[in-house]
C-alpha cells in the first residue's frame, strides 16, 4: 500500500522540486506576487543570491549555465519584475543557454483585470522562450518545474519561464514527486540521421581537397570537444571558430585557424571563401559569420551537423544535413572516415597570413599609447597558466578579447553572441564565479556596458565573490563610434561618454580599485588583482579612437574586409 503523500503549499513544492532537480543556487529579487515562495525559502537548503535588478538575475543564471553546462535559475515577481527579465531571457534564447525563470503572478481570479503589477509575461516571452507555463493551481507546480528543467537542458537548450499565481503558491495539495515526472508526448523527435546522409557526407569528405571545419557553440553544448579534435586530426582538416566556438579546440592546436567572421582573422575568411567543403559543426551560419550570402563560399559543398532541424537550410543551403546530437554523429563518423593528408592546403592557408599574423607575437611592442590589444594580450599572458574564465560584454573589447586572448579550454569564454547584449558581462561573471568558485573569473567590459548593470557590484560584495573587473575605458560607445567613423563621416552623435570615476565608484562599494594609463602598468595591475583576496576593479584608460580590424562591413562579402590604414605599431598589423 502506498504511503500517504505529504501535504505542502505550492511555495514549498516549488523549492522541494528545485532541490530534487539538483539546484543549489538561485538568483532573484523578491516582490509581492512571489513573496509566498520567498517565505517558504526558509525551509530549503537552496542558496538565494539577491541581485540588484532582475535583468542581472537572468544574466547570472545564464553565466552559471554556460560555466557548467547545467541549468541556471532566476526568480522575480510579477509585472515590472518579470518584464525586467526579458532581455536576459532573449539573450539565453539566442545563445541556446539553459535557464529557468520563475515569476510570481497576481492571483488567478485577478488575471486579465489589469491588477496592480499584472503583466501577461507568458504572452510577452512566447517568442523568446523555448517553452513557458502559466500555473494557477498548487498541484500543477511540481509538473511544471520538472518539465521546465527537462525542456531547458534537452535537445537544443534554451530558456523556460514558469509564471505562478500567488494563490497557487499559497494553497496546499499533496506533493507527488513521481507523479510529476515529465511525460511529453511529441517532444521526442527522431534525431538519427539516415544512413544515406552519412554515406553522402563520407563521400564529400573523401573527395575534398580544401576542406574546413566551422566550429560553433554546439560543440560545447554537446560535449563533443574531444570528438571534434579527433575528427580534425584524423582527416587533417583545419578548424575555423565562431565567437562562441572559441576554446572548444585549443588555440595552440596546429589545426586551429582562429576566429572567422566580421572581425575574424582575414586569412580565415579567405580560407573559407577558397574552400571546396565546409563542415559546419554546431553553428548556425549567422550573418556575422557569412557576410552577404550571395558570395559566401560559392565553390564549397556544405555539410551541416546540428541538433535543431530548424537551422538546416535556414540561412545557407547545404548539400548534406546530419540532424542530431553532434557528439553522437561524430562517434558514428569517426570509425568510418578515412585518414587524410591536406598538407598542401594547410601550407597555402599559412601563406595567406603573410606578415599580418600580429596575434602570434607574444609581446606587442609599446609605442607609448595604451591600446586595448595591450591589455588583453598581457591579461592572457598573466592568466593562461591558471583555470581562468573570461566573461566579456559586447562591443570593441569583446572582439579584441576574441582576437588577443588564446582560449585553450572549453567554457573559458562566456559572452553574448547572438543578441549582443550590453550589460551582460558583470552579472554573468557573478553567475560564472558562483558556478565555478575555484576558477579565476575576469569580467572584461567596456565603459558603456559596465554602466548598464554596474549596480551588481553590490551583489559581488554582498556574496564576497572574488571577481576581477577589467574596464576597457575609451570614453566612447566604441563599436558604435567605429561604425560612425566608417559609414557616417565621423559624426560621433551620442557616442562620447561622460563616465564617473570608476575607481571611486568601486571604493564606494568597498572594492579595491586600480587605474592604469600606461602599458608598463598593465602586468603589475593584473598581478595585484590576482593576489588580492577580494574583488578588484581595474580602470584601463585606453586609446580613445582605436578601431577593431579587420572588419567585414554589413552586406559585404566575407573576403571583402576593411583593413587598418596605419599599423597599430610598426611591426604589427591586424589584417
Amino acid at each position: 500500500m502506498d504511503s500517504k503523500k505529504p501535504m505542502m503549499t505550492g511555495a514549498r513544492i516549488l523549492w522541494e522540486c528545485l532541490e530534487r532537480e539538483g539546484v543549489k543556487t538561485v538568483f532573484g529579487y523578491p516582490g509581492g506576487a512571489i513573496l509566498p515562495a520567498y517565505d517558504a525559502l526558509q525551509h530549503s537548503s537552496i542558496r538565494h543570491i539577491l541581485v540588484r535588478h532582475e535583468q542581472g538575475a537572468t544574466h547570472m543564471a545564464d553565466g552559471f549555465a554556460r560555466a557548467t553546462g547545467g541549468v541556471g535559475v532566476a526568480v522575480a515577481t510579477s509585472g515590472p519584475g518579470a518584464t525586467n527579465m526579458v532581455t536576459g531571457i532573449a539573450t539565453a534564447m539566442m545563445d541556446s543557454s539553459p535557464i529557468v525563470c520563475i515569476t510570481g503572478q497576481v492571483g488567478s481570479k485577478l488575471l486579465g483585470s489589469d491588477a496592480f503589477q499584472e503583466t501577461d509575461i507568458t504572452g510577452v516571452t512566447l517568442p523568446i522562450t523555448k517553452h513557458n507555463y502559466l500555473v494557477t493551481r498548487a498541484d500543477e507546480i511540481a509538473h511544471a518545474v520538472r518539465e521546465a528543467m527537462y525542456v531547458a537542458k534537452s535537445g537544443r537548450p534554451g530558456p523556460v519561464l514558469i509564471d505562478i499565481t500567488k494563490d497557487a503558491q499559497q494553497s496546499s495539495c499533496e506533493f507527488d514527486w513521481e507523479g510529476a515526472a515529465p511525460r511529453m508526448r511529441g517532444y521526442r523527435p527522431d534525431l538519427s540521421p539516415a544512413k544515406e546522409e552519412y554515406k553522402k557526407a563520407l563521400e564529400l569528405i573523401r573527395a575534398a581537397k580544401r576542406p574546413v571545419i566551422l566550429a560553433g557553440h554546439g560543440i560545447s553544448i554537446s560535449g563533443a570537444e574531444h570528438e571534434v579534435q579527433a575528427f580534425a586530426e584524423k582527416t587533417c582538416i583545419p578548424v575555423a571558430m565562431t565567437l562562441l566556438g572559441l576554446g572548444h579546440l585549443p588555440a595552440s592546436h596546429v589545426l586551429n585557424l582562429g576566429m572567422m567572421g566580421m572581425h575574424g582573422e582575414a586569412w580565415v575568411n579567405k580560407t573559407i571563401q577558397e574552400a571546396d567543403l565546409l563542415l559546419a559543426f554546431g553553428m548556425r551560419f549567422d550573418d556575422r559569420v557569412t557576410g552577404t550570402l550571395k558570395t559566401y563560399a560559392v565553390n564549397a559543398k556544405k555539410i551541416h551537423v546540428d541538433i535543431d532541424p530548424a537551422e538546416i537550410n535556414k540561412n545557407v543551403k547545404v548539400d548534406v544535413a546530419l540532424v542530431g546530437d553532434l557528439r553522437n554523429i561524430l562517434l558514428e563518423l569517426l570509425p568510418r572516415v578515412e585518414s587524410a593528408n591536406h598538407t598542401e592546403w594547410i601550407e597555402h592557408i599559412h601563406s595567406l597570413k603573410g606578415e599580418t599574423a600580429v596575434r602570434d607575437i607574444q609581446n606587442l611592442p609599446d609605442n607609448g599609447h595604451l591600446y586595448a590589444a595591450h591589455v588583453i594580450n598581457d591579461l592572457w599572458h598573466e592568466t593562461r597558466e591558471h583555470e581562468t574564465i573570461i566573461v566579456t560584454d559586447v562591443g570593441q573589447h569583446q572582439m579584441w578579447e576574441a582576437q588577443y586572448y588564446k582560449h585553450e579550454q572549453p567554457r573559458s569564454l562566456i559572452t553574448s553572441g547572438g543578441l549582443g547584449t550590453m550589460g551582460f558581462a558583470l552579472p554573468a561573471g557573478v553567475g560564472a564565479k558562483v558556478a565555478r568558485p575555484d576558477a579565476d573569473v575576469w569580467v572584461v567590459v567596456g565603459d558603456g556596458g559596465f554602466q548598464m548593470t554596474m549596480a551588481e557590484l553590490a551583489t559581488i560584495v554582498q556574496e564576497n565573490l572574488k571577481v576581477n573587473i577589467a574596464i576597457i575605458n575609451n570614453g566612447y560607445l566604441g563599436m558604435v563610434r567605429q561604425w560612425q567613423e566608417f559609414f557616417y563621416e565621423r559624426n560621433y552623435e551620442a557616442t562620447p561618454l561622460l563616465n564617473p570615476d570608476f575607481a571611486k565608484l568601486a571604493e564606494a562599494y568597498g572594492i579595491r580599485s586600480i587605474v592604469v594609463k600606461h602599458r608598463s602598468e598593465v602586468v603589475p595591475a593584473v598581478r595585484a588583482a590576482r593576489a588580492h583576496e577580494g574583488p578588484v576593479l581595474i580602470d584601463f584608460k585606453v586609446e580613445q579612437e582605436d578601431t577593431v580590424y579587420p572588419m567585414v562591413a554589413a552586406g559585404s562579402a566575407l573576403h571583402d574586409m576593411i583593413r587598418r590604414p596605419n599599423p597599430l605599431v610598426e611591426t604589427a598589423e591586424d589584417e
